[in-house]
């Protein structure tokens, strides 16, 4: 069998995590329980199903990584970390957000959370 690549390793990782968490669903929107199935469908969206053609199997990882980007993963969704983050603070890192702060010579900034400073950086 040959070896993943890191995309489709990282892939298989979110999806394993998101059923360790209780978040993975199969296609019908039921929950999944079971770890054979939790490790078919990772090596589905990971396209390195020995049971699809190379073709399918490229299909799938640039559907999960578009997927990825959008923040459309369970993941994502549950913990609300990338779809939070660029609605909350338009895209920008907590060390551009401090420097903001610093110009704007906000008090107390160097204690703050990303949050916080997107709050007090807004206003």
């Amino acid at each position: 069998m040959p070896k993943q690549s890191d995309p489709q390793k990282a892939t298989v990782g979110r999806v394993m995590h998101e059923f360790k968490h209780g978040e993975l669903e199969s296609g019908s929107g039921k929950k999944v329980h079971s770890r054979k199935q939790a490790v078919a469908i990772a090596l589905s969206e990971a396209g390195a199903s020995n049971q699809e053609s190379p073709k399918a199997n490229a299909k799938a990882l640039r559907r999960t990584k578009a997927k990825e980007r959008q923040g459309r993963t369970a993941q994502a969704e549950t913990e609300g970390k990338r779809a939070q983050d660029r609605t909350l603070h338009g895209g920008a890192t907590k060390a551009e957000l401090y420097e903001q702060a610093k110009t704007q010579e906000i008090a107390g900034r160097s204690k703050m959370s990303k949050a916080e400073l997107a709050r007090a950086v807004k206003h």
